[in-house]
Order: structure tokens, then C-alpha cells, then sequence
């Protein structure tokens, strides 16, 4: 399994993209890394002895202030660009990068290609839940596209259901369309439109869900426009951020609040942790005709390596094939469905 990565892409690039790519490397014996940038930049950190790890040059980067889509067109030697080519060539099984979330969504558009029967890929960053079994939400899409039609949030549903099912292992994982309210009826245009489309696939609905329940881990898959989704998840990493905060203030505030603080401290680290993205790895772009994962912009060692072990089990699974194969059906259905109506 050959798993590019774009080395020069995220707020600590590339000290800790190649860190994290040393470690999967490390543990994983079964991989081929090939990290995308600046040789003279790449080649001290990788340092010697590392037989499944190699350097591909790329001389440009695309920066968090580019323009996506000017920049995906004109630097043809950006890393981004170099190991989406990579992947569309076959040269590589997969790619990973934590830079320019919308260079990488054009990346994948314009380089690595569009799945047939997908009009639009989405991006789906897991969602950490608070339930006993605590195996979060993925959700979808959450900010790659703004607008969504209803047949889109149907695809995003099938490919949600296939990704948790390939990669996590949930057998009929729940999926549920974020709406305003539990009953059918409830919504806007888009949602009650997509409701019924989502309704007739071969998957497990368990309808409409609603904001306030999804931390409780109600579905394994959250199906929304990414107008709502990217709102929902800015909203749930604000409130996560304010909730610790909040905690730090009152549990520093005096010397009997840090006497009982010392007390709870490993609970607390088990909390942050279970909320931490670190720990899923990164957030799939589903839909188009290759694995391509997108890594949290301030990804550290240890989120570059979760992100690889991603895509190795993508990889093993033949995450792209099945979602293929089951949208080839699913669109067979359909017209055979209009044909006889």
C-alpha cells in the first residue's frame, strides 16, 4: 500500500507531518510513505535507514491564503497538486494533507477526478459522542460544498453508511438527516425533499436527528448540507473549547479548587481526549475516484499517524470500490425505477 502525503501542508509542516509519517512507517511495515515538498526541507527530518519511506520533490506550496482554485491550476509542482497526480496515476493508493481544506476539495475535483454517478464529494470529519460505546459520528458533508440539492444528501448517506461500515466496522450503521425536529415532515425544502430519496436506499435510516442529540451518539452517520454542517461543527468545537476553559478558571481558582482538581485530573484527560480530533485522524473526501484525507490544519505527530492509519484501512477494505459499485446500483435502480414509472 503506497500512502502520499503532503508534507509541506498544515500549521507545523513538515516537522510534524514527517514525524507522524516515521511513526506509522514504524509500526506499519506493510506501507510505503512518499512525502511530498522541498527535499533539502524533507531529507534531514526523514534522516537515514527508512526503506518504506521515500521523498518526492515538489518545489511550490499552496498556502492557507491562496486562492483554491487559481492556485490548484497554476503551481502544477505543489505538493498538493503532486501527490493528488500521484493518486490519479496510480502511483499511489491514497493521499493525505492538512493544508488548504479548498485547495485540497479542488485538488480532488480537478486532479484525482469526480466518481462516476457523484455530483458532489463531501467532506466527513468525525464527530466525538459522549455514549458508552463512544465510536462518535461521522458526518457529512461539513463544508465542502455550501449548497446541496436532495439527491446530493442521498449520495452522502450511501457513501456515509459504506465509509463506517469499510473503515469502522459498524455493521448497518444509523444514519439520520440533521433537521430541526424528529418527524418526517419537519424541515426546510432541502430536507424534506431528501428525506424520502434517503429513505428508499439499502441502508439502516433512522430518520431526521436533531442537534442537541447528536453528542448523545443517536447515529453513526449525520447527513446535512454543508451550509448546517460546517455551522454545527464551528458550534461544537466553540462550546468544547469554552466548556475547558471554563473548568481550567474554576479549578485553579482557589488552593481547595487544585486540591480537588488533582483529584480528577485523569478524568478529565479521558474527557479531552475523547473529544480530541487527534484521535480520528482525518476527515475522508468522499465521492471522488481515489482515497483522499483531509488532516485538521494544526494536525500534531500523533494526528498524521491516526490520519495513515485511516487510510491504510481504507485501503484494505476498498473503501472507493465499494462506494463505486454500490452508487453504479443505487443509480441503476433509480432510472429502472423512473423507466417503469
Amino acid at each position: 500500500m503506497i500512502i502520499a502525503i503532503d508534507a509541506m501542508g498544515g500549521d507545523h509542516a513538515p516537522e510534524s507531518t514527517v514525524a507522524g509519517a516515521l511513526e506509522a512507517a514504524s509500526e506499519w511495515s506493510d506501507i510505503t510513505i512518499k512525502l511530498i515538498g522541498e527535499e533539502s526541507k524533507l531529507a534531514p527530518l526523514v534522516g537515514e535507514g527508512r526503506p518504506n519511506v521515500q521523498i518526492i520533490h515538489a518545489g511550490e506550496v499552496i498556502s492557507s491564503d491562496d486562492e483554491p482554485v487559481r492556485a490548484v491550476r497554476r503551481k502544477k509542482d505543489a505538493s498538493m497538486v503532486v501527490a493528488g497526480r500521484m493518486v490519479k496515476e496510480g502511483e499511489a493508493d491514497a493521499m493525505i494533507s492538512a493544508g488548504n481544506t479548498g485547495a485540497l476539495m479542488t485538488a480532488g475535483l480537478l486532479v484525482v477526478g469526480r466518481m462516476n454517478g457523484v455530483e458532489r464529494p463531501a467532506l466527513a470529519p468525525m464527530i466525538p459522542t459522549l455514549d458508552e460505546s463512544g465510536r462518535g459520528t461521522l458526518a457529512l458533508d461539513l463544508g465542502a460544498n455550501m449548497d446541496a440539492k436532495p439527491e446530493h444528501l442521498a449520495q452522502y448517506a450511501l457513501m456515509g453508511s459504506l465509509y463506517r461500515e469499510k473503515v469502522h466496522g459498524i455493521h448497518h450503521p444509523r444514519v439520520g438527516l440533521l433537521n430541526v425536529g424528529t418527524e418526517p415532515g419537519k424541515g426546510n425544502e432541502l430536507t424534506k425533499a431528501a428525506y424520502p430519496l434517503i429513505a428508499e436506499l439499502p441502508i439502516n435510516f433512522v430518520g431526521n436527528v436533531e442537534a442537541r442529540d447528536i453528542l448523545d451518539g443517536v447515529c453513526d452517520v449525520l447527513v446535512c448540507d454543508g451550509f448546517a454542517g460546517n455551522i454545527l461543527l464551528k458550534s461544537l468545537e466553540g462550546t468544547a473549547g469554552a466548556v475547558f476553559k471554563l473548568l481550567k478558571q474554576e479549578l485553579t481558582s482557589s488552593f481547595k479548587a487544585k486540591v480537588g482538581a488533582a483529584l480528577v485530573m485523569p478524568q478529565l484527560r479521558g474527557l479531552k481526549s475523547k473529544m480530541d480530533y487527534k484521535e480520528h485522524g482525518g476527515a475522508p473526501l468522499l465521492g471522488l475516484n481515489g482515497l483522499v484525507i483531509k488532516a485538521h490544519g494544526s494536525s500534531d505527530a500523533a494526528a498524521i499517524k491516526n490520519a495513515v492509519r485511516q487510510a491504510r484501512t481504507a485501503i484494505e477494505s476498498r473503501l472507493v470500490a465499494s462506494i463505486s459499485e454500490s452508487m453504479e446500483q443505487v443509480n441503476q435502480q433509480i432510472s429502472g425505477k423512473r423507466v417503469t414509472d
